[in-house]
């Protein structure tokens, strides 16, 4: 019986690698996109325009659905997106969801985000379906945001000091959330998804540099100026001190861990920063400019 695979969260890091394994593997899928014209989706792929916080968006892209991906917190405005999208699911008679979370999900110390999980992670569990939740850990992605800075042969901003992480390649994430979705074995499971060693911004940064030959050099941050950072990037300051909670979290060796979940799952060992760094070094402009005055 082919079966319709709703995506939310479809255009972003996890989603859109999602909607391509999925579509890969033959599967009919629906993607909630707040704007379908501009979402660059696969032929074969069904748009459906709607945003996790709409109620109704959310009700409709779940008409006729199996199983659905959910990707419902992107930040603490996000607190009940999760339980909305659960209840439009029951409402609809859908059979599993799979909630993208996150590390140490529910944690206060992790800050308002993490907490935000925490209240999505109750509803999925409480909600009669069956049910996967996929905690990573921090993207390997997350420094394409240096990308920027190295081009104009900038250090890169650093507000987690020396703090490691079992930083997470998203494709392996997005693989995982493919099984997940249409294979047996995962309900009820709840899987904390790492790399296969930690990392520290720095141990980022050099496996960076080697990748792509020139220097990746880090600009550490007090946690002043990284409030500054946050709110002249538009952030609000509740939302600027809930990350600034999570900093000091990671900082602070909260985040240091390793699992095997991904190994368990897949059947192989999670992907390296520096592989993912190899696969992706196009993306931060081949050869690193050197700064200013040498180095």
């Amino acid at each position: 019986m082919v079966v319709m695979i709703l995506v939310t969260g479809a255009t972003g890091t996890i989603g859109s690698e999602v909607v391509r394994r999925l579509v890969t593997r033959g599967e009919k899928v629906r993607a909630l996109t707040r704007d379908p014209e501009r979402a660059g989706l696969p032929p074969g792929v069904e748009a459906a325009r709607g945003h996790h916080r709409d109620v109704g968006s959310v009700a409709a892209a779940m008409a006729g659905v199996d199983c659905a991906f959910l990707v419902g917190v992107f930040g603490p405005e996000d607190r009940d997106s999760d339980r909305g999208m659960v209840e439009a699911a029951r409402a609809a008679g859908v059979r599993r969801i799979v909630k993208l979370s996150a590390i140490m999900a529910g944690d206060p110390r992790t800050g308002l985000g993490g907490i935000a999980h925490g209240h999505g992670e109750e509803s999925v569990r409480e909600s009669g379906l069956e049910w996967v939740i996929l905690r990573p850990s921090a993207f390997a992605s997350n420094t394409l945001s240096w990308a920027e800075a190295l081009r104009s042969g900038q250090p890169v901003p650093n507000m987690l000091g020396s703090g490691r992480q079992g930083v997470v390649d998203p494709r392996d994430v997005a693989e995982i959330a493919v099984a997940a979705l249409v294979g047996p074995g995962h309900v009820g499971r709840t899987y904390t998804l790492t790399g296969p060693e930690t990392l520290s911004p720095q141990g980022q940064a050099a496996a960076l540099a080697e990748v792509l030959g020139g220097p990746v050099e880090l600009r550490d941050l007090t946690p002043s100026q990284t409030r500054e950072l946050l709110v002249a990037s538009g952030w609000s300051e509740e939302s600027a001190e809930g990350m600034l909670r999570s900093v000091r979290f990671v900082a602070e060796g909260g985040n240091a861990v390793v699992t095997g979940d991904v190994e368990e799952v897949l059947g192989r060992p999670a992907r390296t920063y520096r592989e993912w760094a190899e696969d992706h070094k196009g993306a931060f402009g081949g050869v690193l400019r050197p700064r200013a005055g040498g180095g």
